[in-house]
């Protein structure tokens, strides 16, 4: 979830099939397709295959129509992957009224569970690109979470991408590994090569020991997420020139 248009005709016409109001028809026959109907169909196959397997052909054969048909509705892959990302992403759900801290913590595990459902969109969500409506949501509310906090606009963004960034990164690991819980699959993984190893790696046997014995293992995205909030509330802390 970065990136804006770098002014090619592309991104262009992205933006403007994302944000420009598109009316139906009031006389003649009502339109065969829908952006939302292709964009939907878009999202099914890159779940079941990954993003390299859209086409412009898959999805057209897909619906029954023909590529050209398609044509008249979305001119590209790339203006299909934009809709796509942003139909896939949704709009964020409400969030309570306890704190910007708790708000913030929710906010991105939304955000883990959408990359989750769709980890494509972890490809497509990166560099100069059109973004979306839905998008663009997201980030309004985690910017109206920080709102009275004492931080300026540049840090409550910066809030934002830092916790996005976490959030990608487990979302990341996860698809890699097929689990939603990809720290469980590596603490396995990291125990059976240090085991019968642990004069080498005495540190390390220790350290999945006591997380054994403590029942702290697989906690890498609450980890995360809640080593930045408090990162975050000892800047506003600071600002309100609250004791440390």
């Amino acid at each position: 979830m970065a990136g804006v248009g770098d002014g090619s005709a592309e991104h262009a016409t992205a933006h403007a099939l994302l944000w420009e109001r598109r009316p139906q028809p009031r006389r003649g026959p009502r339109p065969a397709l829908t952006l939302e109907v292709i964009a939907g169909t878009g999202i099914e196959i890159a779940d079941a295959d990954g993003i390299p397997a859209v086409t412009m052909q898959r999805v057209a054969e897909t619906l029954g129509f023909t590529k050209m048909s398609l044509y008249r509705y979305v001119p590209g892959k790339v203006e299909l992957v934009a809709l796509m990302t942003d139909m896939a992403l949704g709009a964020p759900a409400p969030l309570g009224s306890a704190g910007w801290r708790p708000t913030l913590h929710e906010w991105a595990i939304q955000m883990f569970h959408r990359f989750w459902r769709h980890p494509w969109a972890l490809e497509v969500t990166v560099g100069a690109r059109a973004m979306g409506p839905n998008e663009i949501a997201w980030l309004e509310q985690a910017v109206a979470a920080l709102d009275g906090t004492g931080l300026d606009g540049g840090e409550m963004l910066d809030v934002a991408v830092t916790l996005i960034g976490h959030v990608r990164t487990i979302a990341q690991h996860g698809a890699a590994m097929g689990s939603e819980r990809p720290e469980q699959e590596m603490d396995s993984a990291l125990a059976a090569i240090v085991r019968h190893r642990e004069d080498r790696f005495p540190a390390l046997a220790a350290a999945l020991e006591s997380a054994a014995t403590h029942g702290s293992q697989n906690q890498a995205l609450d980890f995360g997420l809640n080593r930045i909030l408090d990162g975050v509330e000892l800047l506003i802390a600071t600002r309100r020139g609250e004791p440390g």
